[in-house]
């Protein structure tokens, strides 16, 4: 890890400001959990953040990094309920299944296997899904077939079920650097993970709250120019999807996405592109956004009517090929035209 002068490239961009003032800033970036990381931060002195970010991802890794063969998680995976989790895995665990259920289960860290079947994740992927395979992987999915006792021990109804906490652990990851800055007295920050992103106080180079943007649907990364601005302040935000990289329709024309539906157990087309959402923390906006690719467009928007404290800004495809945006009204408040 180095200090280095603050440039970001990523799915979500950090939009740069004028300084209004010349304000001290500590600016940190490097790599981890297969991915960039940048903090920066105001204070009147510098934190020893190396050593202290270090020791962090060490522990979140060693409760739940499925590519960790000693981890906690995996040794759960192997079917041992011996092991008694952290408060880590606590937290993203109690978590997972708040979304779960108000997902109605498209929101589901036992779809792992299924992850893993189609070759997205760490275990060699099955060389042919035919209806039976997929109806005894099927078995195996479900967050509801799984509990937490009290001692810590996580107990599953059938041994081979595969936790995978990827689609939530990173903004945790960002919620625990979060609370470091805080026990160490820093009110103004933001941090950036893999896109993912949580800020607090305000940007004191411009005195104004931080300001980030989502990359335009062009692909193109050039400075200023982004699908949207957004001001962000004691808040986090984060996006699933990937509307670069989705495929059209030869006969109607519309643009879709492969997600894997945790219901079916199949890799199913979705017209919901991109979903940028804003939470409380970055736990919940990771956990919502990776949800909304999971249920389409049309179920997204209902269940964001039910959500309080969750903002979207979603990027879907309509049945006539065109890449259309829907936003909620406390989104559209924190956008910057």
């Amino acid at each position: 890890m180095k200090r280095i002068t603050f440039l970001l490239l990523s799915v979500l961009v950090l939009v740069s400001c004028n300084s209004k003032s010349e304000v001290e800033s500590h600016i940190y970036t490097g790599e981890a959990l297969g991915t960039t990381y940048m903090v920066k931060y105001t204070s009147d002195r510098e934190i020893d953040f190396e050593k202290s970010l270090d020791s962090i991802l060490d522990t979140i890794n060693s409760s739940m990094s499925t590519y960790i063969t000693k981890s906690d998680i995996s040794r759960i995976n192997r079917g041992d309920s011996t092991v008694k989790v952290d408060k880590h895995f606590v937290k993203v665990f109690n978590a997972s299944d708040k979304i779960f259920r108000e997902s109605n289960g498209f929101f589901d860290p036992t779809v792992g296997v299924l992850v893993n079947a189609y070759g997205f994740g760490p275990e060699k992927p099955v060389k042919q899904i035919d209806s039976i395979k997929l109806d005894s992987l099927r078995n195996l999915v479900g967050f509801n077939k799984i509990r937490l006792n009290e001692d810590g021990r996580v107990l599953k109804d059938n041994p081979a079920i595969y936790l995978d906490f990827n689609a939530i652990a990173k903004g945790y990851t960002i919620d625990v650097i979060a609370e470091y800055l805080e026990a160490n007295n820093v009110e103004n920050y933001l941090i950036e993970l893999g896109g993912e992103l949580r800020a607090s106080g305000k940007n004191l180079k411009s005195d104004s709250d931080w300001v980030v943007g989502i990359d335009n649907i062009s692909g193109t990364r050039k400075p200023d120019n982004f699908q949207a601005k957004v001001t962000l302040s004691n808040a986090a935000m984060a996006t699933s999807g990937n509307y670069r990289k989705y495929r059209t329709d030869s006969l109607t024309g519309q643009k879709f996405v492969h997600t894997i539906n945790p219901i079916t157990g199949k890799a199913e087309r979705s017209n919901l592109l991109s979903a940028s959402v804003i939470a409380e923390n970055c736990m919940l906006a990771d956990g919502y956004a990776t949800a909304f690719m999971a249920l389409g467009f049309d179920k997204t928007r209902k269940l964001l009517k039910d959500l309080d404290g969750v903002e979207a800004y979603i990027l879907y495809s309509s049945k006539e090929g065109q890449i259309k945006v829907f936003n909620t009204s406390g989104f559209q408040k924190l956008i910057l035209e």
